[in-house]
């Protein structure tokens, strides 16, 4: 098993930590009832001992993600939206923080 962990940034709320297996897929999901019609969703990637990288932003809908692969789904009333971790492997074991911006 590798952890997932999520942290919250600004309005954002996110589950604490997530485990899984390497190649099984994950979601960690991030809500934002306050979310105004102008921001953005962020998500960044943090390995251990590094900084943090931008993975995907979404306004609305759904988009692939290339590296680490998988999807970020953006609920329809974008109050929530869900990183999903296709085939996980060890490597992308790191803190991912889901983040609004203008």
């Amino acid at each position: 098993f590798f952890p997932v962990a999520a942290a919250a940034i600004a309005q954002v709320q996110q589950e604490p930590s997530a485990d899984t297996t390497e190649g099984t897929g994950i979601s960690v999901t991030c809500s934002h009832p306050n979310i105004q019609s102008h921001q953005i969703i962020y998500w960044y990637r943090q390995l251990p001992r590094q900084g943090p990288t931008f993975l995907v932003g979404a306004i609305q809908g759904s988009q692939e993600l290339r590296s680490p692969a998988g999807r970020l789904s953006v609920a329809a009333d974008r109050r929530s939206n869900t990183l999903w971790l296709a085939r996980p492997r060890l490597s992308d074991a790191a803190l991912y923080s889901c983040a609004l911006g203008d």
